[in-house]
Parts: C-alpha cells; structure tokens; sequence
C-alpha cells in the first residue's frame, strides 16, 4: 500500500497529470450537471401538459357543447403524449436531442402526424450534445493519451530504463503498476460524478453500475493502445502525435464514413415522403366519390358497416374515414422505413464490435433509454393510443350519437406504460 502511495505522490508531481485530472474531473461533473438540467426540462414541458390540456379542452368543450357535433369534438381535440426521459437518460441524450419526446394528435390520420419530423441515426451519430456519454467517448481517450503516452518513453527519455530493468522484477513490473495507478485515477475522476448524478436521478444500480464498467473497460482499451505504441522506442511527443491520430481516426473519421457506407447500403426513403403520400392519398378523396371511399373503409372495419348511410350535406364520418383509409394506404411505406431504420442500427451496433466509440455510444443510450429502440417504442405507444382515440369518437361520429361536454371527460388518455 506504502509504494502505491509513493506512486501517487510521484504522479502528482507532474503538473500535466494533476491538470488532466482535475480537468477531468470537472468536466465529468459540468456534462454529468448539463445531463441532468436537460431532463428536469424534459420533465418540467411534460408537467406542464395536464395544465395546459385542461385549458384547451376547456375551451373546445364550450363551443362543441353548443352543437354537440363529436366530428368537431375529434377535429379539434388534440391529445397529448409524451415519452418521459428515464433515469439514466442524463448520461446519454441520444436521441432524445433530434427526435420529438412530446406531441399532441388528433383522431385524424396519424402517419402524417408522427413523420411531420424525421428519425436519425443516432448510434453514428457525430458528436453532438455535451453530456457523460460526450465526455467518455470523445475526450475520454484524449486523457488516456495524456498521461500515457510517455510511460514508457519518458522512463527512456529520462535515463531511468536501464535502471529500472535492472531492479527486482525488471520495469514491466513498475509500468504496470503506475499504469494500473494512472488508469484508476482517471477512471475514478470521470465515474465519481456520473455515479452522484445516478443516485440523485434514482437510476437502477445494475445499469449504473454497466455503464460504470463500461467506462472503465473504454479507458482500459484506450490505455492498452497508448501503452502499446508507448513501447516502439520513439520519443514521447511521436508518440503522441501518433495516438492523436488513432483517435481522430477511430473516433471521429472512421464512424463518419461508417454512417455514410451503411447509409449507401441500406437506403431509406425519409419519413417525409411518408407525409407527402399520406396527404395524397387524403386529398384524393375529395375528388372521387364519398361512396367509394365508404366502401373502402367499411371493407377494412366491417364493425362500423352498418352506420346510417352518408347524409347529402358533409358528415365527419366520411372525413375520418378517408383519413384512415389514407394512413392504411402508406402503410407498407411505414413498414419499410422503420425496417430500414432498424437494420442501419442493428448494423451500427454490429460496427461496434470494431469501433469502440460506436459501441460504447450504442450501450450507453441503450441502457439510458434514449436510442433508435426507444423511438420507435414511443412511436407504438403512440400509435396504441391513437387507435383507441379513434374507436371512441368513431362509435359517436358513425352512431350519430351527440357528443356534450360532459363526453370530453370519457375520451382516453395516454399512458406512458
């Protein structure tokens, strides 16, 4: 224990490694704080929705009340859902940076609701916003280079390997444990306030404690590499500027053109085409008649087929129900686009096994809730929730039943569950 601390004492001496450490240090602690500003203003939109909603029905609610028309009631009724961040989603923003985690639909057709925005590949993405995940996967590695790049070379540069080879159990032995020593003092500054953000989030110790292993075996690989090219014999400032390339490379250069070759391989049309067909399927329906449009509709929900027959002047009915026919029109799109998606990040994650910056990405949002997977976990929800939005005006709107004030109470409401 005494030699490890004389070790330690040693360490400090150097100004570079006191500075990188404490450098760490407080950016761990800025990223782990940004992370967590970042959800409690995620949460604090997402409780500012029940208020809001209230007010909103409200109002609506006055007006259709007057006619008691449940076509207008699902027309202007708009109906919060939200994906709320989960505990850990501090550490890695993921996706929850570029892709909507609230949004408000109506009985209308959804397609063309939930695509209005587009889903990216976050797993490749570049590096974006400045959060624990940021922190470990791109700087990380610079910090591992700092303080280890001259462990070998510096013991050389110094005139102490020949020296050192000639004491009991020769300079291996001495390399690894002011390796192990430099690894756990990194390890230690960068982990501390991520697990002090976790306990305050109230974040599962089993995740916490993968991401905290994770982190750890990421800085070991980095450490192994730069202790690698540490024993080829050049100076210590070749040897960094050597690792700085493996890092620009590795971490930055090679997921970039990675993200661009799946993007070739796997092509995806964008969630804005879906809108563009969606709209044209609903547009065509004004110019061809409202029973072929019916019939279209009834084939596919024979439960409403015995509706009272379409009026000559408007009914909502017809309305919904070119909306719904326009949705099930795109819906082999819809399907094609989320298995595209889904395949570029199954070969993302697959790119991890050789690229560790990708791989470490792709846990971390895993494990925060925050990645591809997870969009598209809200987007069934949302879908879920739509359809029962849907039956509960349409069993109003296709029995003519009046839809009072007292029936905005009885609409369903999402769950995050």
């Amino acid at each position: 224990m005494r030699i490890w601390m004389y070790e330690a004492r040693l360490l400090m001496r150097s100004r570079l490694a006191a500075f990188a450490l404490i450098l760490m240090a407080v950016l761990s602690i800025a990223a782990v704080i940004a992370g967590l500003w970042e959800v409690a203003s995620q949460r604090a939109a997402i409780a500012r929705i029940a208020p809001a909603q209230a007010d909103d029905i409200g109002a609506v609610a006055d007006w259709i009340d007057k006619a008691k028309d449940p076509g207008s009631a699902a027309y202007y009724s708009f109906h919060p859902t939200w994906d709320a961040p989960s505990p850990l989603a501090f550490a890695a923003i993921g996706m929850r940076d570029v892709a909507p985690y609230i949004l408000r639909v109506r009985a209308l057709g959804l397609e063309a609701q939930i695509y209005d925005g587009d889903v990216y590949n976050a797993e490749l993405a570049l590096p974006g916003r400045f959060d624990f995940a940021f922190v470990l996967v791109f700087l990380g590695p610079l910090f591992v280079i700092a303080l280890f790049h001259d462990l070998v070379s510096g013991e050389r540069e110094a005139g102490r390997a020949r020296m050192l080879a000639a004491l009991p159990g020769g300079s291996r032995h001495i390399i690894w444990r002011r390796g192990m020593l430099r690894l756990a003092l990194l390890s230690t500054t960068l982990a501390a306030p991520f697990v002090a953000g976790a306990i305050w989030s109230g974040a599962d110790g089993v995740a916490t404690l993968t991401i905290v292993a994770v982190a750890i075996a990421y800085l070991a690989f980095w450490a192994a590499i730069t202790t690698l090219v540490s024993w080829f014999g050049r100076s210590s400032v070749a040897n960094a500027a050597m690792l700085a390339a493996i890092w620009l490379m590795t971490a930055l250069i090679a997921p970039t053109l990675a993200h661009v070759a799946i993007n070739q391989t796997i092509p995806v049309d964008q969630g804005a085409e879906i809108v563009l067909a969606q709209r044209e399927q609903v547009n065509r329906a004004w110019d061809i008649p409202r029973e072929e449009t019916m019939r279209q509709f009834y084939a596919a929900h024979p439960e409403w087929a015995d509706s009272p027959p379409l009026p000559a002047t408007f009914h909502y009915k017809w309305y919904f129900a070119f909306h719904q026919v326009g949705d099930e029109a795109v819906a082999a799109k819809v399907r094609a686009y989320r298995a595209g998606l889904e395949r570029r990040s199954q070969a993302a994650a697959a790119l991890g096994w050789i690229l560790p910056s990708v791989g470490v990405q792709a846990i971390l949002t895993r494990l925060a809730g925050t990645d591809l997977i997870a969009q598209l976990d809200y987007q069934d929800r949302v879908r879920a929730y739509h359809r029962r939005l849907r039956n509960f005006y349409y069993a109003y709107m296709f029995r003519d039943r009046p839809f009072g004030k007292a029936d905005f109470g009885k609409a369903p409401r999402f769950s995050q569950d």
